[in-house]
């Protein structure tokens, strides 16, 4: 009996001893939950305002529409159709995302009639125009990036997981990013990014969270400001559409020419 009691004593002592996480794994651990609790949602469509600002403030707006397939052994597939103003009317977009290597992206040009896949390097450059890049549009896949927690903060009033990411592909344009979760609903709230020297790049902050489905918060509002030209662009979101009978058909090269 004594010696099963010395046993059960040091028993529960073990898990702190031996399975007390690292920042990397505890990193890692909030991305898998942000991600599992977005799980299921099929298929969205959604409608779009671009609004570009330079750093005078002068404002140019683009009207969009986006779709999205939830992947099932893969990343997620997107698509995103400009529909204003008229001189970039029909350009499109199209992810496949992939996890664990980079993802593939297309980019459907009316005035030229083709279509271009975007290369690695290329990723990093702005798409058209505004300061999201063609990887701020990727699939955001848990496993294509490394992470470490650095702490908690307060953000907008709320307490917030600080996370830093680290995107495993060599030709990202980012070293790393520092990210601000809510503890509550695991809702990516701020993100800064760091360029190829590791300097302040960009901001993006992330608002106006609704709740779709009962269960999916989902934000309607992406503000993205370059720290180093003053430029930003305003991503609006409206009309999110759940379970639309996509499937990966409607995703395919051949069907950004007939995007609209």
């Amino acid at each position: 009996m004594k010696t099963n009691l010395f046993f059960c004593i040091i028993i529960l002592f073990l898990p702190v001893a031996l399975f007390a996480q690292t920042p990397q794994e505890k990193g890692k651990a909030i991305y898998e939950e942000m991600d599992k609790r977005n799980k299921g949602f099929v298929d969205c469509v959604s409608e779009q305002k671009m609004i570009l600002r330079n750093k005078h403030g002068q404002e140019s707006l683009r009207i969009m529409r986006t779709a999205t397939l939830e992947g099932d052994n893969d990343g997620d597939k997107m698509i995103i159709v400009f529909k204003k103003p008229k001189d970039i009317n029909g350009t499109a977009l199209l992810t496949h995302g992939h996890i664990g290597k980079n993802d593939d992206q297309w980019l459907y040009l009316p005035v030229l009639g083709r279509v271009k896949r975007i290369s690695g390097a290329s990723k990093a450059g702005s798409f058209v125009g505004s300061e999201f890049s063609f990887e701020d549009l990727g699939s955001q896949e848990v496993g294509n990036y490394t992470y470490k927690y650095l702490g908690e903060q307060e953000f907008e009033k709320m307490k917030t997981f600080v996370v830093e990411r680290i995107p495993i592909d060599k030709k990202s344009g980012y070293t790393r990013q520092k990210t601000w979760i809510d503890k509550d609903e695991y809702r990516l709230q701020k993100v800064d990014f760091y360029d190829r020297k590791n300097v302040l790049l960009k901001t993006l902050i992330i608002k106006g969270y609704n709740l779709y489905l009962e269960k999916y918060w989902w934000a309607n509002h992406f503000y993205m400001v370059n720290k180093q030209t003053g430029k930003s662009t305003n991503i609006i979101v409206s009309g999110y559409k759940f379970k639309n009978n996509l499937s990966d058909k409607d995703f395919t090269k051949n069907s950004l020419k007939r995007a609209r």
